[in-house]
């Protein structure tokens, strides 16, 4: 655990500062994704791996002031520029693994991850973590800002058929973790995978507080 909690926050701490500037139009795709999600006023609603909380303040807007907004990454310095850029008004932050979340089981509606899935160590049981956390028939929303073939490119790769995001893998993969893919968008601006929660039960997660 330690391994992959290192790797994870030595990509992202020295990238962390000007992770917003590099990225500066993605703001709509983000209110995009987050409305696609179907919140409700009142819901309670995680951001995992919210690094710098671009997220945070259109999942607010959508759930009102009576909602939970929680944001939780594993990298310090990501929760710093969030909070820097004012975006803890909208949230409450928390440094935590998505594989070990600190949020009773099924206390939430929603969980909104950008970017994540290829940063977990353990996929599957890491989306059953996330599943736990979720009542039976809350939703998850699997976003980035761009397709998968444009971000291939942009990091000079090409896709592999073994891609996790791929509909057929993603659709199994979240099929033996507790959810059921309801939506599937691959375009060249957005990347968004949404599904429902099946009711897994409880994971190796420990559920020590309520959202």
């Amino acid at each position: 655990m330690a391994d992959d909690h290192t790797h994870v926050q030595e990509f992202f701490t020295p990238r962390a500062a000007g992770w917003d500037t590099r990225f500066p139009d993605d703001d709509p795709a983000y209110a995009a994704a987050v409305k696609a999600l179907g919140l409700r006023p009142g819901d309670a609603v995680l951001d995992a791996g919210c690094g710098t909380g671009r997220a945070l303040p259109f999942l607010r807007n959508a759930v009102g002031p009576d909602g939970a907004v929680l944001g939780a990454d594993l990298t310090p310095a990501m929760l710093d520029e969030a909070a820097h850029a004012g975006r803890d008004q909208a949230a409450q932050l928390l440094l935590a693994d998505v594989a070990r979340l600190p949020v009773a089981s099924e206390a939430l509606d929603a969980v909104f991850a950008a970017g994540l899935i290829a940063h977990l160590p353990r996929p599957a049981e890491n989306l059953r973590e996330l599943a736990r956390a979720v009542r039976p028939g809350g939703l998850l929303a699997l976003f980035h800002p761009i397709g998968r073939a444009a971000l291939a490119a942009r990091q000079g790769r090409r896709l592999a058929a073994d891609d996790l995001r791929a509909e057929p893998n993603l659709r199994q993969l979240l099929a033996g973790s507790g959810w059921r893919m309801t939506s599937y968008v691959d375009e060249e601006h957005r990347f968004l995978a949404l599904a429902v929660n099946q009711g897994s039960g409880v994971s190796q997660g420990e559920s020590v507080s309520q959202a």
